[in-house]
């Protein structure tokens, strides 16, 4: 038996997804910016997933750049956005609970001379709008904000920032990093005014090496990543077109209304079975997006619990895959108390997941504890 619920750190390409890599590796080969016919198909590729990846979260295609992975498209974002307007101002915003790829680059911001203020999380997760509204002013060029957060699965008010950031005498742009969400939860970043989004192949379904950056029409960031002037310039480097073309068929195959609805109950139903098991507290907000499920089992460290399952077959982790072997950042930064952050442990559903496969997760875990406490 082999359960996997590891969903957020990757998940398992597709049938569709793979056949469409592999037929870019072994017929559609040629590099889309020549000219022969070899190059045209790949163009022609290279179009169709474009578009495939845009109708997902209602963009034009010329509106969505690929990108070698989320983690490209979050620096090509951030350091894009702080180069092109520099000269308006000094300050970033973002939170205190980012993912590596994007709090990375505003420490190395700070070291360029810019402010950054991190919004601080309530214990779930949650940021102050009143906070925000404070921290962004006229010299604001650039806000960072998650839609969904990677280990607790609290989902952001992204949709609300861009109002307030114009209420304030805000120039500068709003970046959503929505690897987690994207494909999970209804995104229109047009409609929501976000000027750059980001997301990633891996987390629906696609495979790895390849993300997508969707940058708002009349928006302009400078490029960090120079070379033949792919991608309209902004991420230079021939496209990974088998990275690209599963992307794109893991785009086609969504069905994100329904899959959340799906998502949802297998996440409610989970909940309710571990609620009979003493002792285990659940650290994502009730309203969190269903596809994460992070809890604390005291007295059950966060990597025995991991080990544990594993031996079993079932797959969860102790947080984003990002920072192997380290403590969970989110974990500290929410303020739980070092019992609970010590054993905290990440459950992600994907929509191939059964009610199944969650009870026998909540048995195992159930038997883990009891072993522990026994042994104890």
């Amino acid at each position: 038996m082999e359960i996997y619920l590891d969903n957020s750190a990757t998940t398992r390409p597709s049938d569709a997804a793979v056949r469409a890599a592999r037929e870019a590796m072994e017929s559609i080969f040629g590099n889309p910016s020549a000219l022969h016919d070899k190059g045209i198909d790949a163009g022609e590729l290279l179009d169709r997933s474009r578009k495939a990846v845009a109708g997902v979260i209602n963009a034009a295609p010329a509106e969505v750049y690929f990108t070698g992975s989320g983690t490209v498209a979050n620096n090509t974002a951030v350091f894009g956005a702080a180069a092109a307007l520099k000269n308006s101002g000094r300050r970033v915003v973002t939170t205190a609970l980012e993912h590596p790829s994007v709090a990375e680059c505003v420490k190395r911001l700070e070291t360029e001379g810019f402010e950054v203020i991190r919004l601080k999380p309530d214990t779930y997760g949650r940021f102050s709008l009143e906070e925000f509204e404070n921290a962004v002013d006229g010299s604001t060029v650039l806000v960072s904000v998650m839609a969904v957060n990677n280990e607790l699965g609290t989902v952001n008010p992204v949709g609300k920032l861009k109002a307030v950031m114009k209420s304030r005498g805000c120039p500068g742009l709003l970046h959503v990093d929505a690897v987690q969400a994207f494909g999970k939860m209804p995104l229109d970043p047009g409609r929501s005014g976000i000027d750059l989004l980001s997301v990633s192949a891996h987390k629906i379904h696609g495979i790895k090496g390849a993300g997508a950056l969707y940058i708002r029409r009349g928006v302009k960031i400078r490029p960090y990543i120079l070379g033949g002037g792919q991608e309209s310039g902004l991420c230079s480097g021939t496209e990974a077109m088998p990275a690209i073309a599963a992307f794109g068929a893991a785009c086609g195959e969504l069905q994100t209304a329904k899959d959340l609805k799906a998502v949802t109950l297998l996440r409610d139903s989970f909940l309710r079975r571990l609620s009979a098991v003493p002792g285990v507290y659940v650290n994502s907000p009730d309203d969190a997006l269903p596809y994460i499920v992070n809890i604390s089992v005291p007295g059950v460290p966060s990597q025995i619990m991991v080990n544990a399952l594993s031996e079993e077959g079932i797959y969860i982790s102790a947080g984003s895959a990002c920072k192997r072997g380290h403590r969970s950042e989110v974990i500290q930064a929410v303020g739980l108390p070092a019992f609970r952050a010590d054993s905290a442990v990440r459950i992600s559903l994907s929509r191939f997941n059964t009610a199944g496969d969650l009870e026998a997760c909540a048995a195992a875990l159930e038997s883990v504890v009891k072993r522990i406490k026994i042994r104890n």
